[in-house]
């Protein structure tokens, strides 16, 4: 399948030229691999792939006798692999190599040497137990991975066309017409249900069977599961309580993570490290509360106060129903029909923070609590930095009547911010210097 990433590859290599190594960094089940091999193969005269996750003894040994002789090194991985290198012209991929971390601290001495390029692929990649015993080598490019956005969906299911197109509306906020838009927001709640794990994708693509496409996902969660329990060791109780939780959060009107609902008591500090783990292995995208939009959002975040989307929606939907069989999981048919009330709240701001993050946003909200001067009480789901300003982007129904916050934080910051958005399940409108933009758009924010 089609991926963006592809290109971000080829620019590395293209303009790096073997001076660092490039370190892909994603979820598992997102694609690394796959890409990592095609890659390879289409690129170079000939690819080695190392896989970590499952290193024979033999590798193991050539690893830890004879790297100090790259010569005999490299003889003896291209001998057991079966595979010819060419200098400047053979990648070598280091696969899973979080599982391995003196390899990582090798890539300082490989790229050095110059013969080959090297591409690392893991998860995990920052986490205390995967580099405390290694120096992290400068000389490594690092590029997040994240699960396939609309517009790869759209290729998978054979369409090209669909998104030059409302990329043209979209910069000369014109609508598409109301035959146009209902058929891209019916792609989109597919894309909604299927989210963007290659895996459920290709299922999808071959059988359009959603029950198909749910064992996938859970598989999927199944192994998320897996790994918590196998490498989040001394925590992984408390990591396992934020990912179950996760929907029955998100399922609220204020999606601000409240840990009191996890556990009674319950203090941010305790479960620094179970956020970290679920941050680090990139199952869940972060958003934080920026307390000043008017400078950087960065600079203003106040990290203590999130909210935690799923990386992906279409896991997020089996998730929610992860215990009940395929026919008892009620989004299908409420997306699919276009009645989803109670939950579409959660599902739309999950997307849409899924479209941001495949565009290499940070997430950052307004949120301000004053019950007794309500001129100030107000909550903006996303802040973007756009043109040089922050612009408010807020996340509604397709019935929604007022947005009282919007009105609010405009009035409030007039002439410090950007252009004000909204999101949601209708074709483009300006309206009171207000850009309503169909939610499949957020790729384009």
């Amino acid at each position: 399948m089609k991926r963006k990433i592809y290109g971000r590859l080829m620019e590395w290599k293209e303009k790096d030229k073997g001076s660092s190594a490039l370190l892909l960094d994603g979820a598992r089940r997102v694609g690394k691999s796959y890409i990592a091999e095609q890659f390879g193969a289409n690129e170079y005269r000939s690819y080695l792939l190392i896989d970590f996750a499952h290193l024979s003894q033999e590798v193991r040994d050539i690893f830890e006798n004879d790297q100090t002789d790259f010569d005999l090194f490299f003889n003896k991985l291209s001998v057991y692999y079966r595979k010819t290198l060419y200098k400047r012209e053979s990648l070598i991929i280091f696969d899973e190599v979080q599982r391995y971390p003196k390899a990582r601290q090798l890539i300082k001495y490989l790229v050095a040497d110059g013969r080959y390029d090297y591409l690392e692929t893991g998860s995990l990649i920052s986490l205390r137990m995967n580099v405390e015993d290694i120096v992290i080598p400068s000389e490594e490019e690092h590029v997040e991975m994240f699960p396939m956005d609309f517009e790869e969906f759209l290729w998978a299911m054979g369409d090209d066309v669909t998104v030059p197109f409302l990329r043209d509306c979209f910069e000369k906020l014109q609508p598409l017409g109301q035959a146009v838009h209902r058929k891209v927001m019916n792609d989109f709640r597919q894309y909604l249900l299927v989210g963007g794990m290659p895996q459920a994708v290709k299922s999808y693509a071959d059988t359009k069977d959603f029950e198909a496409v749910d064992r996938v996902k859970k598989r999927i969660l199944t192994l998320y599961r897996e790994d918590i329990t196998k490498f989040a060791k001394g925590y992984e109780g408390k990591v396992l309580a934020l990912f179950d939780e996760m929907p029955s959060q998100l399922a609220k009107a204020e999606k601000k993570y409240k840990l009191s609902e996890v556990e009674k008591g319950a203090r941010f500090r305790e479960y620094e490290n179970a956020f970290m783990w679920l941050t680090e292995a990139m199952i869940v995208n972060n958003c934080y509360n920026a307390t000043d939009p008017t400078v950087g959002l960065a600079m203003s975040g106040e990290y203590t106060t999130r909210k935690c989307y799923m990386a992906d929606t279409g896991l997020l939907v089996s998730h929610s129903f992860m215990e009940d069989s395929f026919t008892e999981n009620e989004l299908y048919r409420e997306i699919l029909l276009d009645r989803l009330h109670v939950n579409e709240g959660m599902l739309m701001e999950n997307i849409v923070a899924q479209e941001l993050r495949a565009r290499g946003r940070k997430l950052f909200f307004y949120s301000r609590s004053d019950t007794d001067h309500r001129e100030n009480h107000m909550e903006i789901d996303f802040l973007i930095r756009r043109k040089r300003k922050i612009s408010p982007v807020e996340v509604k129904s397709g019935t929604y009547r007022q947005h009282s916050s919007l009105d609010k934080f405009r009035s409030k910051f007039r002439g410090k911010i950007g252009q004000a958005y909204i999101l949601y399940t209708k074709d483009i409108l300006v309206k009171e210097d207000v850009v309503h933009l169909p939610v499949y758009m957020a790729m384009f924010l």
